[in-house]
């Protein structure tokens, strides 16, 4: 790849020896403490941002935040912003809600509390209101968990080819949750 993102909430998400062929690593997190990642990168046609968001401390801490520990980044491409919420552990603030803007595609951990609960995650999801939300990061609680926090206002499907094409002309009218294939 020419870019790759990484969060540092668990091992399993990052590597402190990415391939030195890959020509922008971009770090949820700062290496400077007191300071926050911040990227903004064009690569080809692919404009590449970060919203920063505090994670609990990672070796467990009995909560201890690190601030700015994750970046939800934005991709903006053929019409399209994609967002990645990362490894979110909180909430939104209106803050953050501002600076990431109108998402056409969200992708969204649904693991149940490794991130966080159901109930938290589907009021950011509502919240963005993005076009197509694809689940990610599953693991923990079933699925439906996850899936029963939405109401008539967000259609539920499952795709049926392991490759999900968008484009601002497939975008479903109505918020849709499509559950990638093996999920």
């Amino acid at each position: 790849p020419d870019v790759v993102t990484m969060n540092n909430a668990h091992s399993t998400h990052y590597t402190a020896h990415p391939d030195p062929a890959i020509k922008h690593v971009l770090h949820g997190w700062s290496d400077v403490p007191g300071e926050k990642a911040d990227h903004k990168l064009q690569v080809g046609d692919v404009y590449i941002r970060n919203v920063t968001s505090d994670i609990r401390n990672r070796w467990g801490g009995g909560g201890l935040l690190q601030k700015d520990g994750n970046s939800i980044f934005i991709f903006e491409v053929a019409g399209l912003c994609i967002g990645h919420l990362g490894h979110l552990h909180h909430e939104l603030t209106d803050t953050h809600y501002a600076e990431i803007g109108r998402l056409d595609v969200l992708m969204v951990p649904v693991d149940g509390g490794l991130t966080m609960g159901a109930d938290s995650m589907s009021r950011v999801v509502k919240r963005l209101r993005s076009a197509l939300i694809l689940p990610m990061h599953r693991t923990g609680p079933p699925l439906e968990q996850f899936l029963t926090m939405f109401g008539e206002n967000f259609a539920i499907a499952y795709a049926s080819d392991p490759v999900i094409r968008v484009s601002m002309r497939n975008l479903p009218r109505q918020p849709q949750i499509l559950v990638p294939k093996g999920m």
